[in-house]
Parts: structure tokens; C-alpha cells; sequence
């Protein structure tokens, strides 16, 4: 398997598992089923590489004047043109849509660093004996 389709799949599987999370965490994000689940990811997949982008360039001196932080505002906006997109995937308010936004980012983002394969590896260094010290024996 090429590693443009291994990195695909890893963060597919962690967008959806950071969209299953975010089922259990917010009361007005409802996913219908797995099916459901797998579809909405793959649409968000493709709705943050082709309308985001449009909707950023639109929206930029909004974004400039804010400093960035509308780019919040239009996660939230995605995912709620997602919801209204994915049949069995609804989500109950733009409030709701704007912290699973930011929810599913930041838990995705972590996910897909801890898969082997991403190209984004999280790594941890253990030092015995102190900051840049031999280890004690």
C-alpha cells in the first residue's frame, strides 16, 4: 500500500474515531450509525480540502480582523454543512457545532500522531540521570 493511501486511511480512521468521541461528549451531535459515521468522516475529509479553503480565502480579511480566531467559526460551519449534507448525521445547534469542531480538530490531530504511518509522529525521549546527563546506575 503507497503511504499517500496509508496516511488517508490513518486519518480517516482518526477523524471517525474523533467523531464517535464527540457522540459520547456532546448531547446535540448524533451519528445514525457506523455507516453513518464512516460516510460523515469521509465528507468532512473532503469538505475541509475543498470548501474550507474557498471559504478562508472569502472570509480572509473577517479572519485578519479577528486574528484568526473566525477560523473557529468556520470549523463549525463545515461540520454543519456536513451535517446538513450526511443523511443520519445531525447536529443541534451551531453552539454544538462549534466545540465539536474544535473537539474533533484537536483529538484527531492527537489521534492521528500516535498511528504508525501518518507521517506525523508523536515521540517520547525517557532521560535517566537528569536533563542531558549519563543514566544513573
Amino acid at each position: 500500500m503507497s503511504r499517500r493511501l496509508t496516511a488517508f486511511l490513518i486519518h480517516w480512521a482518526a477523524t471517525s474515531l474523533s467523531m464517535w468521541a464527540a457522540t459520547r461528549v456532546f448531547s446535540g451531535f448524533h451519528v445514525q450509525d457506523g455507516e453513518t459515521l464512516l460516510i460523515s468522516a469521509l465528507v468532512l475529509g473532503l469538505a475541509n480540502a475543498i470548501v474550507k479553503p474557498l471559504l478562508i480565502l472569502l472570509t480572509l480579511p473577517l479572519t485578519v480582523f479577528t486574528l484568526g480566531l473566525f477560523l473557529l467559526v468556520l470549523n463549525g460551519a463545515v461540520l454543519m454543512l456536513v451535517s446538513e449534507v450526511v443523511h443520519g448525521f445531525v447536529i443541534h445547534g451551531f453552539g454544538t457545532a462549534l466545540l465539536a469542531s474544535l473537539f474533533i480538530s484537536v483529538l484527531s490531530t492527537f489521534l492521528s500522531g500516535l498511528l504508525p504511518g501518518s507521517g506525523s509522529q508523536v515521540k517520547v525521549h525517557w532521560h535517566r540521570g537528569g536533563p542531558g546527563g549519563p543514566p544513573n546506575a
